[in-house]
C-alpha cells in the first residue's frame, strides 16, 4: 500500500531535504525567480506559498515560524512580510507559477523556471552576498583612503 507517501524524497535524508528546500526557498524570495530541476520546483512549490501566507499574515508568531523554515535568515523574512506579505494581501493564493524549461545538457534531468506570480523583475539575479546599506560605508581595516 502507498498509504503516508505524499512528498518526493529527492535521494535524501530528512535534514538534507529540509536544508535543500530551505535553500531553494530563499532564493527564490529573494531572486523571485530561479531554474531548478522539475521534481524539486514541484515540491518547493507548497512550501513557499505557506510562507507567503506567514508573510501575509506578519505578526511576531508568523515571522518566527517563518525564521524556523528559513534557517534564521532575517533578511529574507524581512522581505517576505514587507514586500511579498504586502503585495499578495488580496490575493486567495497561487503565488508560484512553474514554466517547464527543457531538459538539462549533462544528465538530461527535466529543468523548470520556479517564480512568483507577478514578480518584480529588477530582483533577479541581485548580489547573493551580504546587503551592504548607504551611508554604512565603513573602511576595510589596512586599506589607505
Amino acid at each position: 500500500m502507498r498509504h503516508g507517501m505524499a512528498h518526493r524524497k529527492l535521494s535524501r535524508t530528512k535534514s538534507q531535504r529540509r536544508s535543500l528546500f530551505a535553500g531553494l526557498s530563499k532564493a527564490l524570495i529573494k531572486h523571485e525567480q530561479i531554474k531548478t530541476t522539475l521534481p524539486k520546483a514541484k515540491e518547493l512549490r507548497p512550501i513557499v506559498e505557506k510562507l507567503v501566507t506567514l508573510g501575509k499574515r506578519g505578526d511576531l508568531h508568523a515571522r518566527r515560524q517563518a525564521l524556523s523554515v528559513l534557517d534564521g535568515d532575517n533578511v529574507i523574512v524581512q522581505k517576505l512580510i514587507e514586500t511579498l506579505g504586502v503585495r499578495y494581501k488580496d490575493r486567495a493564493g497561487g503565488y508560484i507559477r512553474i514554466i517547464k524549461a527543457g531538459f538539462r545538457y549533462g544528465d538530461c534531468a527535466p529543468m523548470a523556471l520556479i517564480e512568483f506570480v507577478d514578480r518584480d523583475v529588477s530582483a533577479k539575479g541581485k548580489d547573493s552576498g551580504p546587503v551592504q546599506v548607504e551611508g554604512d560605508e565603513e573602511e576595510a581595516p589596512g586599506s589607505a583612503a
